[in-house]
């Protein structure tokens, strides 16, 4: 007679149960460890994608690593539209400038000259582009791998729909000045540079030109250049230049600075991504960047200029559909992130974390704005509206004279007895 098979009688059952529970208890770890190692697999396989053989690397004090990069070995030449791509060393015009005499502007002996952290310890060959190296830990504090260096759909300001659960769908809020109606084909600015104070390490505060085209809806095209805080992108609270672009409204394409394949940079001594030097203080010292996107009006590609010299580079005109001929709408101003982890407001601020009615020194401010029209001229911007969810956290003012051209001060600190 044989004997019954383990578990299919009622002693055995017990016996059975306690087999299958030591064999999950067995595998748990089992699948955990393989779950980390093939985490850990992408993570390598993203940082080999990332960063380039260098010619030459520099300690920044801040601790980053500048990374001197041949030009033809930087990302952009992963793009499958890049592989033969000729990089175009110049742009073949340059934006034909309205004068503004620096030397009569009001306060100007309180604004002062910014650089780059990096620049104390050391430059970048002619011939190389200075490239952030991104370590591991960047990569992990995204929420997935393939997350990491994007933005979230539903993250552009669209004025005119500020409705509530608009704010709270996105989690984003502004405070900036727009205009709309014209083709427009670059825009310029000298933007007050600060050091907000950041809440939550998953969100950020940043200060920037949108160009902008097609519909707020699934197909957006977008290029943005600034300044930002953002603990979970870089690791640290610094105050960092940087570029972002998109094709379709932050879905599957574009990226923050050099994450991924896109944009061509041709300039040795500008690292985007990386720490700029000093900020303003507040009523003490105040320092400006001028930030420029044009388009290129013979090779269709758009350009970036950081200062009043350096030339950093291109998004290729084919990375976009509606860009490809033109903006349909700037915008400039502030926007932070408010996750609202504790259920109220964020006490993230934006700009200096102080109200525009603060005024020079204390606010900070956006001055000479400025648009490319058609003829491949900086002018005036017409029709300037202003636009934020919820003017109680952040605000913004617009004005206009001689000396600053069109400007506007914004920002504010969250959360606040108006805003809670």
């Amino acid at each position: 007679m044989m004997a019954p098979l383990c578990g299919s009688g009622k002693r055995g059952r017990p016996m059975a149960v306690k087999m299958v529970f030591f064999s999950l208890l067995f595998l748990i770890p089992m699948a955990s460890s393989v779950g980390s190692s093939h985490r850990k697999l992408e993570v390598q396989k993203q940082l080999k994608r990332l960063n380039k053989p260098a010619f030459k690397s520099i300690k920044s004090p801040d601790g980053d690593i500048i990374d001197c990069v041949h030009v033809k070995h930087q990302p952009a030449f992963d793009h499958p539209l890049l592989k033969n791509h000729t990089v175009q060393r110049t742009p073949s015009f340059h934006p034909k400038e309205r004068s503004f005499d620096e030397s009569k502007q009001v306060y100007s002996k309180s604004t002062k000259p910014i650089t780059q952290l990096w620049h104390l310890n050391g430059r970048c060959p002619k011939g190389t582009i200075p490239i952030r190296r991104t370590k591991e830990h960047d990569v992990l504090r995204a929420s997935s791998i393939e997350s990491y260096g994007r933005k979230k759909h539903l993250s552009i300001p669209q004025p005119k729909s500020a409705q509530p659960d608009l704010i709270t769908q996105s989690g984003h809020q502004h405070a900036i000045v727009y205009v709309e109606g014209d083709k427009y084909y670059g825009a310029k600015a000298t933007i007050n540079v600060w050091k907000p104070q950041i809440q939550q390490p998953n969100e950020f505060s940043l200060s920037q030109i949108w160009i902008l085209g097609g519909s707020f809806g699934e197909d957006l095209n977008s290029i943005e250049a600034g300044w930002q805080v953002s603990p979970d992108l870089y690791g640290d609270n610094n105050t960092r230049l940087f570029t972002y672009w998109t094709s379709d409204a932050y879905q599957a394409t574009g990226c923050y600075n050099l994450l991924c394949s896109g944009f061509v940079q041709v300039n040795n001594e500008i690292a985007i991504g990386a720490s700029v030097y000093p900020v303003s203080g507040y009523g003490g010292s105040q320092y400006d960047i001028n930030i420029l996107v044009w388009k290129d009006p013979k090779e269709g590609n758009w350009w970036m200029q950081f200062g009043n010299k350096y030339v950093v580079g291109y998004w290729p005109g084919f990375l976009f559909s509606y860009l490809v001929d033109s903006a349909s709408m700037i915008e400039w101003g502030g926007e932070v992130v408010n996750s609202e982890a504790d259920g109220q407001h964020t006490s993230t601020q934006m700009g200096s974390g102080h109200f525009p009615g603060e005024s020079f020194g204390k606010a900070s401010y956006f001055k000479n704005i400025q648009i490319v029209d058609a003829s491949n001229n900086l002018r005036v911007p017409k029709g300037i509206a202003t636009f934020t969810e919820q003017s109680n956290c952040y605000d913004v003012q617009n004005g206009q004279n001689g000396n600053w051209g069109n400007y506007f001060y914004y920002g504010g600190p969250g959360k606040n007895p108006n805003c809670p």
